[in-house]
């Protein structure tokens, strides 16, 4: 039905900038909720960022707020997670996720469709 493929990942020194995509494969409609989530080492999964793509709207996690920027390319079908001024706290893998849904409580995980495989962004101090 749906594939979801990450790229962008790598390594960075802090306050330096990276740029995850996201390729949305298979979807049936044009109006869904999309996230980023991150998990770092011997942390839970916690939510990022999400926005809707039937009107924009977006939410960002208060850690991230002013640094991050998620955004969706309706004619390329993919999900970006622009993220400037990195710190070492950032470090993490970072998953791409799908819901059918609205983005109403956004932030919980169980609730999206389908998932990426994951790629790990580490930012040195």
């Amino acid at each position: 039905q749906v594939q979801l493929v990450e790229s962008g990942g790598g390594s960075v020194q802090a306050g330096g900038s990276l740029r995850l995509s996201c390729a949305v494969f298979g979807y049936t409609t044009s109006s869904y909720c999309m996230g980023w989530f991150r998990r770092a080492p011997g942390k839970e999964r916690e939510g990022v960022a999400s926005i809707y793509t039937g009107t924009g709207s977006t939410a960002y996690a208060d850690s991230v707020k002013g640094r991050f920027t998620i955004s969706h390319d309706n004619a390329k079908n993919t999900l970006y997670l622009q993220m400037n001024s990195l710190k070492p706290e950032d470090t993490a893998i970072y998953y791409c996720a799908l819901d059918w849904a609205g983005c109403g409580r956004w932030y919980m995980s169980d609730r999206y469709n389908y998932w990426g495989q994951g790629t790990q962004v580490t930012v040195s101090s």
